[in-house]
C-alpha cells in the first residue's frame, strides 16, 4: 500500500494535474470485495465449527481415514498452529491441519481436513493443474515481489521497459492465482465426494460442509478479482505515463 501512495504522490508532484488518484477507487472496491468475502468465510466456519459431526472423528482422523481409502499411505499429517493454517505440502508430502481443524470433531474441521486431503489426492493422481500451479510457483513468487517495485521505479526514472517488465511480472502472479481457482474447487468436490463414500458424514452433514467450503474457496475468487482490479491500475497509470511523454 505504501507503493501505492508513493505513486500518487509521484504523479501529484510531477505536474500531471492529478489532486487524487481516480484509480483508488478500484483498490477500495478490491478492498470491499476481500473484506465481505471474508467475513462471509469466517462466519460460515464459526458457525459450522459449533456443528459437532455424528461420527466423532477429529479432522486428524478423518484425514487419516480418507487417505487410507485413497490407497495414500506416504502423507504424514501434522498439526500446524494458527487459524485456517491448514494446508498441504506436495514436495514433502505432509498434510498439516491448524488448531481449529487437527484435533476438533465438528463438520467444518472435517470438510476442511478432507480438502486438504482433496490436494493429496490430487498429487498422487496426478492432477494437471496442480503440476502447473507448482511449476509457476517460482515465478509468480518472483512476480510478486518485484512487479510493483519495478513498475514505481519505471515511473519514477520515466523508463517506460521497467514499467512494463513489472506489469508483465504481476501478470505472472496473476496467472498463479487464476491456475489456483481450479485447484482449489476440485479438491473441495472430492472432498465432499470421499466423505460420503467413506461414511465419515452423512448428507445433511454434507450440504453444511459444503457451505463451509463454497465460502472458503470464494476467498481465492476475490483474491483475482482484486488483483484483476490492481492490474486494471497499472494499465491506466502505465497509459497516464505513455500520454504524458507523448
Amino acid at each position: 500500500m505504501m507503493l501505492l501512495a508513493q505513486t500518487d504522490f509521484y504523479y501529484a508532484n510531477r505536474g500531471m494535474g492529478w489532486g487524487f488518484d481516480g484509480t483508488y477507487v478500484l483498490i477500495i472496491l478490491a478492498f470491499l470485495i476481500s473484506a465481505l468475502v471474508s467475513v462471509k468465510m469466517n462466519a460460515t466456519f464459526s458457525k459450522y465449527s459449533k456443528v459437532r459431526s455424528y461420527c466423532g472423528m477429529t479432522g486428524a482422523q478423518a484425514a487419516q481415514r480418507i487417505l487410507s481409502s485413497a490407497g495414500i499411505y506416504d502423507v504424514r499429517i501434522e498439526h500446524v498452529s494458527g487459524k485456517l493454517t491448514d494446508h498441504y505440502d506436495p514436495s514433502n508430502k505432509v498434510l498439516r491441519l491448524s488448531d481449529a481443524v487437527y484435533g476438533n470433531t465438528s463438520i467444518a474441521a472435517i470438510g476442511v481436513a478432507a480438502h486438504e486431503c482433496g490436494h493429496a489426492v490430487q498429487h498422487a493422481r496426478n492432477y494437471v493443474p496442480l503440476s502447473v500451479r507448482s511449476a509457476i510457483v517460482p515465478v509468480a513468487n518472483f512476480g510478486s515481489q518485484l512487479s510493483w517495485p519495478l513498475f514505481l521505479a519505471g515511473l519514477i526514472f520515466s523508463f517506460r521497459p521497467l514499467l512494463m517488465i513489472g506489469i508483465l511480472l504481476f501478470c505472472a502472479a496473476l496467472l498463479f492465482q487464476i491456475v489456483t481457482l481450479p485447484v482449489e474447487f476440485n479438491a473441495s468436490a472430492r472432498a465432499l465426494r470421499m466423505l460420503d463414500e467413506t461414511g465419515i458424514m452423512g448428507k445433511q452433514e454434507i450440504r453444511g460442509t459444503k457451505k463451509v467450503l463454497r465460502a472458503a474457496a470464494m476467498t481465492y475468487v476475490a483474491a483475482v478479482i482484486g488483483s484483476l482490479l490492481q492490474l486494471l491500475r497499472l494499465l491506466i497509470l502505465s497509459g497516464a505515463f505513455r500520454r504524458r511523454d507523448d
